[in-house]
């Protein structure tokens, strides 16, 4: 990726355009009609580290109230209940902050020759044309409190934006420019994962939530604007599997409980946490269950880690040279094992004890 992110490192403050401490009440917009599956509105109905529906009820203390709005909760059909407030948003008439949450790709309108457009979200009153995606974002990003990108191709292009792809896709940042900066003075956020891991969606809102509410600082991104918190460490350093790495011992086929490097995982080198966290309430995450990482929370995804069931590159020279020092580590721990793996002998039930007792201390 070639954009200036404008990284928020852990502990700084970005520069606000306008102090907006203490708000009370807040909507959030969701758009999924980017270049999208859906899967991330999917995913986040699985959260529970909190819920969607504990933050909607106001279950959490010190969150402000918040009013969500996303296709699936539309209140009527037609829509036009459903899409009053984002037309009041981007009118600048909707009377509160709202939080813009961006799902799918952004295709790129200004490469379509004469008529047509790539994907849309509702009709222009007047004409009735449908308006693009591209167009809502225009007028919403602006006024947004702050800009979500909730999924890999929100985040950085995805599926859609992958080489040879016809819509000239890309990620919100992309679109936006890395100078961007919402009403709270925040960059966009992003949340990648295909689709997003729920809990890491919902707690990067609820750490949202609670800076609008003036009790949380902004949140630390990473240089790629990811929650630092959740993806400054490997899939690898939180696998169950590493261990193996370490020894050398690697699966060769997907039964195996082994480090799975040599059947195409990129674990030790991409940023994830779904290892440590699980998926649904703990459980889950594509290692944990026998899958390969495929790098889906990365930028250069699926591009850099296809084909996805080969040894990613330079993993053939690490395994390689990892295999003297993991024999040498498995025989040295072999050893130790076996010294450790018994009773001791004092442990019986024969008439003298050899256990080492002093009968002097006896009263």
């Amino acid at each position: 990726m070639t954009t200036d992110r404008g990284t928020t490192h852990v502990g700084e403050q970005p520069e606000a355009a306008g102090e907006q401490t203490g708000i009370d009440e807040i909507d959030v917009l969701w758009i999924s009609e980017g270049m999208s599956c859906d899967g991330d509105t999917v995913s986040i109905t699985a959260a529970s580290q909190p819920s969607i529906e504990d933050v909607v009820l106001g279950i959490i203390p010190g969150l402000p109230k918040v009013n969500l709005h996303n296709k699936v909760l539309s209140p009527s059909l037609g829509g036009e209940d459903y899409l009053a407030p984002f037309r009041a948003a981007a009118r600048g008439d909707l009377g509160r902050p709202f939080i813009l949450v961006i799902e799918g790709s952004i295709p790129n309108q200004n490469i379509i020759e004469g008529d047509g457009f790539w994907t849309s979200f509702g009709n222009d009153l007047e004409t009735g044309q449908p308006l693009t995606v591209n167009w809502w974002i225009d007028q919403l990003t602006p006024r947004a409190w702050a800009v979500v990108a909730a999924g890999t191709c929100a985040t950085y292009g995805g599926i859609h934006a992958m080489a040879g792809n016809p819509t000239g896709s890309m990620g919100l940042v992309d679109y936006l420019g890395g100078e961007y900066r919402s009403q709270a003075g925040l960059p966009v956020v992003n949340v990648p994962g295909c689709p997003v891991q729920p809990d890491n969606f919902m707690e990067t809102l609820t750490w949202l939530l609670f800076h609008a509410a003036g009790s949380a600082p902004p949140p630390p991104l990473d240089h790629m604007l990811r929650p630092q918190w959740l993806f400054g460490r490997t899939v690898h350093e939180g696998c169950d599997r590493a261990a193996y790495y370490e020894q050398a011992d690697f699966a060769l086929d997907y039964n195996s409980p082994k480090c799975q490097v040599r059947v195409g995982c990129w674990g030790p080198v991409v940023n994830c946490n779904v290892p440590k966290r699980g998926w649904m309430a703990g459980i889950g995450g594509c290692p944990n269950v026998g899958g390969i990482c495929i790098g889906c929370t990365m930028p250069g995804f699926p591009d850099a880690f296809m084909p996805f069931m080969d040894e990613p590159t330079g993993g053939s020279l690490s395994s390689v040279l990892i295999k003297p020092y993991g024999a040498f580590i498995r025989r040295m721990r072999g050893i130790t094992n076996a010294a450790v793996n018994k009773e001791p002998r004092w442990r019986h039930n024969e008439e003298a004890l050899t256990s080492g007792y002093d009968p002097r201390w006896r009263a």
